[in-house]
C-alpha cells in the first residue's frame, strides 16, 4: 500500500505540474542534457578494469575500431553532434549483402586477415577471436560471412584436411581468392548431423566420389554465402562405400566457377529475407551426382584408397564421429565470446541514457528523477553488468582453453563451449530486450541500436546448437564423468567438478549481508546444486532405464533435470573464472569494484527458481537474496557509467541516446 501510496503521490505531482493553470515554462525551465562524466566520477581505472576483461589485444581491437571509423562504408551519420556508425538496415536485401561483401573487401584491402589461415600459434587466433568481438559491435553480418568462410570453411580444411589440403586451400581461401562456405545443414536436419541425408559414393574406374541429393528434405539450407558469393563449399555427407554407410564425411566441392556462374549439375536457390542477417546470402544447395576427385575427401580421419577400400585408423563409428566433428567447436566458441560484447553495447546505451534521461519529481519544484536513481532501474540494469563481467572472464576463459587445446581436451571444450554458447547467448538477448524496454520509446528507433542488435543476434539461440540440446548435451557429458567415476572407484576430476568429491555444502538456516557476500558461501551455493542435480539425473536415468527404458528414452524423459544441470555447470564455472580473476588483483578499488559484481552475479543466480524448487534455499532465504541483491545495486550505482565506460567501446558504436539526445532530437538536425 504504501508503494502504491507514493506512486499515486509522484503521478498527482506530476499531473499538478502540467495542467492548464500552471504558469507557462521560461526557457530556463526546459532541459538541458549535462553529460554523466559532469557528474559521475571514476573511482577505479577504467583502462586497467578494460584489461582485465577484454584480457588480450588491447591495441589491435582498437587499431580495428579505428579502421571501421576512418571509412564512409560503414555509414557514418552526424546526429547530436556526433558521429555514428551503424548499417542501413533500410536497405533491400540485395544491397545489404553487396555492402556486407565490400566492407569484407575493404577489410582484405587492410592486411585484418593476414595469418588467419596461413599463421600458426596461440597468438594468431587470439587476434582473430579479437577482431571477431570487435566487428560483432558493429555488424552481425560481417562477423558471420567472415566466421562461416574462415571458422567453418578454413576450419574444415584446417581440422578435417591433411597436408596437401592446407597447402593447395588455405593461402587462397585467406586472401579470399577462393571465397568459401559450409553445408551441412539441410532441410530436414539441423542438430542432428548423423542423421544427414546427402549421400556419396565412390568410382574406383575414375578415381571420384559422386555426390547426390536423394530428396528434397537432403537440401543443404541455410548456407551462408552460397546464395551470391561462394565459389566452393565443404559437403557433409553420408559415405557409401560397397553398400556399406560409413558415417558423415565432408568433402571439398567447387559450386561456382571464375564468372560466378553456378557449376554443372549443381542447383542453388536463395533462402529469401530474413529477421535478420540479411547482409548474409543464405542459400540452398542441391547436388545431382556431382563428380569430385578422389583428394577432395578431407581425409585427417578416414581415407578412400583408389581402388575403393575404406581405410581409417578408427574402428568404432560413434568414436569416429566424436573424433570427426569435435574441431567444429571453434564456430561455437567464436559465436559465446563475441555474444557477451552485443550484450555489452546495449548496456552502455542503456545506462548512459539512465544516466542523462530523468522522469517524475518526488516533491513539488524539485528536479525529476534520472532514471538510474530509481532503485527499480538499477535493479533491471546493474545484474545484467554484472553478468557482462563475470561472463567475459568465462569468455577468456573458454578462449585460452581453446588455443591450447589438444586432441586430449577436445571433449573439454565441448562441453564448456556448449554450455557458454547456449548461457552467453540467451543472456544476450534478455539483456538486449531489458535494455530496449529501459529504453522506453528510444529503444524502438533503429539508429538507437538495440531493437536491430535483438533482431540481428535471435538467430545465436539456433544455429551452431539449438541452446536446450546444447544445455542436455553438457547434462549427458557430466552424466558420463559420474558413471566413469563410479565405476573407477576414483574421485573426480576435470571440468571443474572435483567439488563432487568433497562433503555437501550446507547453507545456514538464516544468511546475513556477510554471508551472502562471501566468495565461499556463493561457490558453496552453487555447487550444492550443481551436485544435487547430477546426483537426480543420475537416479532419474537409472530409475528409467531400471523400469526397461531405453538410455536414450531416459535422457529424453529427464530432459528438465538436464537443462536445470545443464545451468547449474554453466552459472557454477562463470563464477569460478570470476573468483580466480579477482584472485590475481592486490587490494584497492579495482578489486573492491569486482568483489560486488561477483556477489551481485552470484546473488542473481541464486535467484534461479530451482534453489526454491528443489530447496536449496528456504523462502526466508531467499527473500534475504532478493534484498542483499537491491542494496549491492545501490552500492554499484555510483560505479554505474565507470562500468560501461571500461567496456572500452568508442562512442560512434553506441547511439545517441547514449549522449546528447536532445540535440540529436532538435529541429535543426531535421533534413530539410
Amino acid at each position: 500500500m504504501d508503494r502504491a501510496f507514493q506512486r499515486t503521490k509522484i503521478l498527482t505531482n506530476h499531473l499538478l505540474q502540467s495542467s492548464p493553470s500552471s504558469p507557462s515554462l521560461s526557457s530556463n525551465d526546459c532541459l538541458n542534457y549535462s553529460p554523466p562524466e559532469l557528474s559521475e566520477n571514476y573511482e577505479f581505472d577504467i583502462k586497467e578494469m578494460r584489461k582485465l576483461i577484454d584480457g588480450h589485444h588491447i591495441e589491435e581491437r582498437d587499431w580495428l575500431f579505428g579502421i571501421l571509423m576512418q571509412s564512409k562504408f560503414f555509414n557514418p551519420k552526424v546526429r547530436g553532434g556526433k558521429v555514428f556508425l551503424l548499417p542501413d538496415y533500410n536497405q533491400s536485401m540485395e544491397q545489404q549483402r553487396e555492402m556486407t561483401w565490400k566492407r569484407i573487401q575493404y577489410f582484405l584491402d587492410r592486411g585484418v586477415y593476414k595469418g588467419w589461415l596461413t599463421g600458426k600459434g596461440e597468438e594468431v587466433e587470439l587476434r582473430k577471436f579479437a577482431a571477431f568481438e570487435v566487428l560483432s559491435m558493429y555488424d552481425h553480418s560481417i562477423s558471420i560471412k567472415l566466421g562461416v568462410h574462415f571458422f567453418l570453411w578454413g576450419g574444415a580444411i584446417q581440422f578435417f584436411g591433411t597436408k596437401h589440403h592446407h597447402d593447395k586451400w588455405l593461402r587462397d581461401s585467406e586472401n579470399y581468392s577462393i571465397k568459401g562456405c559450409f553445408a551441412m545443414t539441410e532441410l530436414g536436419h539441423g542438430s542432428n548431423v548423423r542423421g544427414i541425408e546427402t549421400v556419396t559414393t565412390y568410382d574406383s574406374n575414375t578415381e571420384e566420389f559422386v555426390i547426390n541429393t536423394p530428396c528434397e528434405s537432403a537440401q543443404k539450407y541455410w548456407i551462408g554465402g552460397a546464395a551470391n558469393h561462394a565459389t566452393h563449399t565443404v559437403v557433409f555427407s553420408q559415405l557409401n562405400i560397397n553398400g556399406t554407410n560409413q558415417g558423415v564425411h565432408a568433402f571439398i566441392v567447387q559450386i561456382r566457377g571464375a564468372d560466378g556462374n553456378v557449376c554443372p549439375n549443381i542447383r542453388i536457390s536463395d533462402c529469401g529475407h530474413k529477421i535478420g542477417l540479411n547482409g548474409v546470402d543464405n542459400g540452398r544447395i542441391w547436388f545431382d551426382n556431382v563428380r569430385v576427385p578422389r583428394e577432395n575427401l578431407l581425409n585427417s580421419v578416414a581415407d578412400v584408397s583408389p581402388d575403393g577400400k575404406y581405410l581409417s585408423s578408427i574402428k568404432d563409428p560413434d568414436q569416429r564421429f566424436a573424433a570427426f566433428m569435435a574441431p567444429l567447436t571453434s564456430g561455437r566458441v567464436n559465436i559465446a565470446v563475441t555474444s557477451v560484447y552485443q550484450a555489452k553495447v546495449g548496456l552502455a546505451i542503456a545506462i548512459r541514457y539512465a544516466l542523462t534521461r530523468r522522469a517524475f519529481s518526488l516533491k513539488p519544484n524539485e528536479p525529476e528523477v534520472l532514471l538510474l536513481d530509481y532503485p527499480s532501474h538499477q535493479r533491471r540494469l546493474l545484474p545484467l553488468v554484472a553478468k557482462t563481467y563475470a561472463m567475459s572472464f568465462a569468455a577468456k576463459y573458454l578462449k585460452i582453453l581453446y588455443v591450447k587445446r589438444t586432441p586430449q581436451s577436445n571433449k573439454t571444450i565441448h562441453v564448456f563451449s556448449s554450455s557458454f554458447k547456449a548461457t552467453f547467448t540467451w543472456n544476450n538477448m534478455q539483456t538486449l530486450q531489458e535494455c530496449r524496454e529501459a529504453c522506453g520509446g528510444q529503444g524502438l528507433k533503429t539508429e538507437n541500436r538495440i531493437g536491430n542488435l535483438i533482431s540481428e543476434y535471435d538467430v545465436q539461440s539456433t544455429f551452431e546448437g539449438d541452446n536446450h540440446i546444447l544445455m542436455q548435451q553438457v547434462s549427458k557429458a557430466l552424466f558420463a564423468e559420474y558413471l566413469a567415476a563410479q565405476k573407477r572407484n576414483k574421485v573426480f576430476k576435470g571440468l571443474g567438478l572435483e567439488h563432487m568429491n568433497r562433503p555437501c555444502p550446507i547453507i545456514p538456516s538464516q544468511l546475513n549481508s556477510t554471508t551472502l557476500r562471501s566468495s565461499q558461501f556463493q561457490m558453496d551455493a552453487l555447487c550444492l546444486r550443481e551436485k544435487n542435480l547430477l546426483d537426480l539425473f543420475v537416479a532419474d536415468v537409472s530409475q528409467y532405464q531400471a523400469n526397461g527404458e531405453s538410455k536414450e528414452h531416459a535422457f529424453i524423459k529427464s530432459y528438465q533435470v538436464a537443462e536445470d544441470l545443464g545451468r547449474a555447470f554453466s552459472d557454477r564455472t562463470i563464477l569460478q573464472t570470476f573468483v580466480e580473476a579477482e584472485a590475481t588483483l592486490v587490494s584497492g578499488s579495482l578489486k573492491d569494484v569486482l568483489g560486488l559484481l561477483r556477489s551481485l552475479y552470484a546473488l542473481t543466480c541464486l535467484e534461479d527458481v530451482a534453489f526454491l524448487h528443489y530447496g536449496y534455499l528456504s523462502v526466508d532465504n531467499a527473500a534475504s537474496v532478493r534484498k542483499e541483491i537491491t542494496k549491492i545495486c545501490s552500492e554499484l550505482r555510483p560505479h554505474a557509467l565507470a562500468l560501461v565506460s571500461s567496456y572500452g567501446i568508442p562512442d560512434a558504436f553506441l547511439s545517441p541516446i547514449a549522449f546528447n539526445w536532445i540535440e540529436a532530437n532538435s529541429w535543426s538536425s531535421v533534413e530539410h
